[in-house]
């Protein structure tokens, strides 16, 4: 049965009569900083491939290690806040997100890949705490009934950090590294080389320091502020318990999937519109730099759709269903991926563009509605949809292996042809989309 929510924050965000509106902002601060350094990574996986002089599937490690630190620290995190408190997760998450970005430092002093990895690695174990501890935490910070809503528009101001990140990471990092091509930096001694080396890594990890400090800020604010505890009672329930109960429950698996498959979609489409770009500006006549810098201004515009896209969809909730929405969109992007496969000009590149307003409410959307039925559960049904951002690690690599072959079919490119991985990845949404809408409009009805 369809609801109809008036979109007035002072409905979303309170319960009983209490208001939640400065433990919103502080959370949603969160969103906004993890945002910035999700997408940070877009230029910078093209990048690491400049300065390592690095094959894509090397290069696209970098996506490997950020995501696979989700995966690792997803239920570790969830049975700390089962024990302790969302607060508490949202510390730990935040000090172990500070750390990891001050860890660019000596990975850069090292001059090696790996460092930049395990930095990578612990930036995302502290993503992973504060996600599994803030998506719930907003959740529950109001009525049941308004938390689909209550979590796009906390998840709104994740693109406006992504936006910053990925303009700091074409002005102050893709805009001062060397011009030079991994082919001309291959023909340079090891003097030159390293040289040229250090100087790209000093542009590299200045966003990574900056975000660190405003990180450690926000830190200090959330110890310091009392913190709500609206579904927030510990609880000694264990783990292979909780697990059990959520494996009966079908809404929510489809759930782990579809979140699994989406984020694959979404991380393929901005990590390798910078490949895509590059490849169909150099064959318009552009310089490499040219062609890198410009693809990312396609990229900032993407993400404006995507972060308009996260406003018009939930005011779009008071007379759609969620899930309604998220099947009607989630096919939409996979015929805008089908255009990224077929057009091998500047129009597979409009398409792409457009594929991130339809990504825009899938995220928090299926978070919302894999929580249904989950009950007291909600802690590690959290983790679980967590978890599922590993898709971010799998499928990214899976697509550069594919751009790495140089196959060619049909005149497609490798790069064309590789863009089949997040279409059939929105066909997974599509599908959970359409059967959540039947579960929660039909058979409830």
């Amino acid at each position: 049965m369809k609801l109809n929510i008036n979109f007035r924050p002072s409905e979303i965000l309170s319960k009983n009569g209490v208001s939640f509106l400065i433990p919103f902002i502080l959370i949603t601060s969160c969103f906004a900083l993890w945002g910035f350094a999700n997408n940070l990574n877009g230029p910078i996986v093209k990048a690491f491939q400049k300065i390592f002089c690095m094959s894509v599937t090397e290069s696209a490690l970098v996506q490997v290690a950020f995501y696979l630190g989700y995966f690792a620290m997803a239920f570790p995190a969830a049975l700390y806040i089962q024990r302790h408190s969302y607060k508490g997760g949202v510390v730990v998450g935040m000090t172990l997100f500070t750390l990891g970005t001050l860890l660019f430092l000596p990975a850069k002093m090292t001059g090696m890949y790996l460092p930049f990895l395990l930095a990578y690695f612990i930036l995302t174990c502290g993503l992973s705490f504060l996600e599994t501890s803030c998506n719930p935490y907003i959740y529950t910070m109001g009525s049941e009934e308004t938390a689909t809503q209550r979590l796009n528009l906390a998840q709104a101001f994740n693109p406006l950090g992504a936006l910053l990140g990925m303009y700091i990471a074409m002005h102050f990092v893709q805009e001062r590294m060397n011009p030079m091509s991994v082919d001309e930096r291959q023909l340079l001694g090891k003097e030159q080389f390293d040289a040229l080396k250090d100087y790209d890594l000093s542009m590299l990890i200045g966003p990574y320091l900056g975000l660190g400090i405003v990180c450690l800020i926000v830190l200090v604010l959330i110890v310091m502020k009392k913190m709500p505890k609206e579904g927030d009672k510990p609880s000694n329930k264990g783990l292979r318990v909780a697990m059990s109960q959520l494996f009966k429950v079908k809404n929510y698996r489809e759930g782990v999937i579809a979140e699994f498959c989406y984020v694959g979609a979404q991380v393929t489409c901005w990590t390798f519109i910078i490949q895509h770009g590059t490849n169909i500006f150099m064959q318009e006549g552009m310089s490499e730099k040219a062609a890198e810098i410009t693809s990312q201004k396609y990229n900032i515009v993407a993400m404006v759709f995507f972060c308009i896209g996260r406003f018009v969809c939930t005011w779009l909730m008071k007379y759609v269903s969620a899930s309604r929405l998220l099947s009607v969109l989630a096919i939409l992007a996979g015929v805008l991926v089908g255009g990224t496969v077929l057009f091998p000009d500047r129009s597979g590149i409009y398409c792409l563009v457009g594929v991130s307003a339809c990504m825009s409410m899938m995220f928090p959307t299926i978070y919302g509605l894999a929580l249904h039925g989950v009950g007291d559960n909600m802690k590690f049904a959290g983790a679980g949809l967590i978890m599922a951002i590993l898709g971010g690690s799998v499928f990214p690599p899976l697509q550069a292996l594919i751009i790495d072959s140089k196959v060619s079919l049909f005149g497609l490119s490798s790069t064309n042809i590789s863009f089949i991985v997040p279409l059939l990845c929105f066909v997974v949404v599509a599908l959970y989309g359409h059967k959540a809408y039947v579960r929660q409009n039909i058979l409830e009805a």
